[in-house]
């Protein structure tokens, strides 16, 4: 009996831990490739029916992406929103899976010769 209360117990943490850790990790970013893009193009709009009925925009993007050692590769991936022209992203690619995230940032917090080559 008492195996069975320690073994449940721990259970109990370990898919509490998880949960919590969900909170605080972004699985989409945790071992993906970063790279970093600039915005200089309109992006492909379509719209789209879901399935209740309600339709959506997706905005499709294809730009040069660098990485901290100016390395290129072409970063295809959609936004919920337009994004603002001539604003820098910080890009999580992942070999399965293409784009998983991606978050605005400044110019002064990209490596040099990712830099170099955006400009």
């Amino acid at each position: 009996m008492k195996k069975l209360f320690i073994s449940l117990i721990v259970i109990i943490i370990i898919i509490g831990g998880a949960l919590l850790a969900g909170r605080f990790i972004n699985f989409h970013r945790l071992g993906a490739d970063t790279y970093y893009v600039k915005i200089t193009q309109d992006p492909k709009i379509t719209s789209e029916r879901a399935s209740d009925g309600s339709t959506f925009t997706e905005y499709h993007y294809n730009l040069p992406g660098y990485d901290e050692d100016g390395k290129e590769k072409d970063m295809e991936f959609f936004a919920q929103k337009n994004l603002r022209k001539d604003a820098y992203l910080e890009i999580f690619w992942k070999k399965d899976r293409g784009v998983t995230s991606y978050e605005e940032v400044k110019k002064a917090d990209i490596p040099k010769k990712a830099a170099e080559k955006l400009n």
